[in-house]
């Protein structure tokens, strides 16, 4: 059948909590302090109000989820465009999965829709290898920062059009 992509509500609320439950399972043992490691019901109902929160389903089953900060909302990113944050996907899920959904946002909501020059992202120095995963999608480490989480925050950018002038 494919993937079905589309904005998450509040009807899937619970279904986010649980696919962000099992998702960051890693991250909570790793000790990392990324917000949605530690999601409940209000911080899951809050992400899907008041940012741009993805989802991709196959046969009505949601297997990932992405999260556009924007510049005028409560947690703006770094860099006055969109901010890429709670990305999970569903662990038993094939290989790929995250990177469909990454990709199809990047493309047809970033670069064809919002017609942005680029979009951010951060992580954790802590993390053994997101980092290596971000660069070999084309991110580049543009900075960091000590939010007083127990890690620095990289932060990367990439590139989605190159006929608008970057900032």
């Amino acid at each position: 059948m494919g993937y079905t992509f589309r904005l998450a509500t509040e009807a899937d609320i619970e279904a986010l909590l649980e696919l962000t439950t099992r998702a960051y399972e890693p991250i909570r043992e790793l000790g990392i302090q990324f917000q949605a490691a530690h999601a409940d019901f209000a911080l899951v109902q809050n992400n899907v109000q008041k940012n741009l929160c993805y989802v991709m389903e196959e046969n009505g089953e949601l297997l990932s989820t992405l999260s556009l900060r924007m510049p005028w909302g409560e947690q703006p990113g770094p860099f006055g465009v969109p901010h890429i944050w709670w990305f999970a996907s569903e662990p038993a899920a094939k290989k790929g999965t995250g990177s469909a959904l990454l990709e199809w946002v990047e493309t047809e909501v970033l670069r064809d829709t919002l017609k942005v020059p680029y979009v951010s992202l951060g992580t954790a120095d802590k993390h053994p290898w997101l980092i290596e995963m971000y660069e070999r999608k084309g991110y580049v480490r543009a900075g960091e920062k000590d939010l007083g989480k127990g890690h620095i925050t990289v932060y990367f950018k990439k590139q989605l059009r190159s006929d608008i002038t970057q900032p």
